[in-house]
């Protein structure tokens, strides 16, 4: 069943029930509903209203069209294996990713729980679609926005310098490739274009108007691709970007969440510093399947 208008409205509101976990799914929904960049999807249900399985599955209007990642959010571990073993649902053909965490299950670009990576990985075998585990991340999320509290005023970025807020534009496309650690195709700068002319961003410049440091956001609310330029770097410019973005998207209703790389110990320290906390039970293996 494919929902639209007031359904989708209630589709968001019980996906709060399975928060943090739905996050993904929810934030897809809350784009959706209120914002008419969202990428184009079909939400499709198993039934209605109490549905066990969401799907938010891309729409491709013509072949070699930017990849999009298929969203899926269910509370029963055996309807996901039979949802994703469906072409009719799941397009296995294409390159996509799983995801889930340890007591409810979502599909989304990259992301599968550490402990269900053998269950979706035997399903791509069965497809004989091969798969590469690309990183283990931590979900941050900020529940009370109070938290934030920068002890660098932003007045601060106003000096003499030049230096002031701004927000990036698909003329900043190759400056975010070059700076992205998993940009490394033609599909990699669509995505990173798309994010770019229809989804929040904010970025420190310098006083030529170059970008310095910047943060964006994907098409499911989650704040990604945080990046300052070397010589930039302890400033206190990432904190103030992410500070920003946390009240923006608090201010319109959006959730404020993102992904860390376990690895990545200085950018956990400043999402915790800032309130950003996250669920033990969960952490997200991103995963390439079908990257030819």
């Amino acid at each position: 069943m494919e929902l639209t208008g007031d359904q989708l409205k209630l589709a968001e509101t019980q996906l709060k029930r399975y928060l943090p976990q739905s996050l993904q799914v929810y934030g897809y929904l809350v784009l959706i509903n209120r914002s008419d960049k969202a990428d184009p999807v079909k939400v499709l249900v198993d039934k209605w209203p109490e549905f066990s399985v969401i799907i938010c599955r891309p729409q491709y209007k013509k072949k070699g069209d930017l990849f999009k990642d298929t969203q899926i959010f269910a509370n029963d571990e055996g309807v996901l294996k039979e949802t994703i073993k469906k072409s009719s649902v799941f397009d296995w053909t294409r390159y996509i990713c799983l995801g889930n965490s340890k007591k409810h299950f979502s599909v989304s670009l990259c992301c599968i729980s550490l402990h269900q990576t053998d269950v979706l990985k035997a399903v791509a075998s069965e497809k004989e679609v091969p798969s590469k585990e690309l990183a283990v991340c931590h979900m941050m999320i900020l529940e009370d926005v109070l938290m934030v509290i920068i002890k660098q005023d932003s007045s601060l970025l106003h000096v003499s310098s030049g230096i002031s807020l701004g927000s990036l534009d698909e003329s900043h496309t190759g400056l975010v490739n070059q700076t992205w650690k998993f940009a490394k195709n033609d599909e990699a700068v669509r995505m990173i274009r798309n994010m770019l002319a229809n989804f929040p961003s904010c970025c420190v410049l310098d006083a030529e108007g170059k970008p310095v440091s910047w943060i964006m956001s994907y098409p499911t609310c989650a704040m990604g691709m945080l990046y300052t330029l070397p010589e930039h770097r302890g400033k206190g410019y990432a904190k103030v970007l992410v500070s920003t973005m946390a009240k923006r998207f608090h201010a319109e209703g959006y959730p404020v969440y993102c992904f860390i790389e376990e690895e990545n110990v200085v950018s956990y320290k400043l999402f915790k510093s800032l309130g950003f906390t996250e669920d033990p039970s969960y952490r997200a293996t991103w995963f390439h399947f079908n990257n030819l």
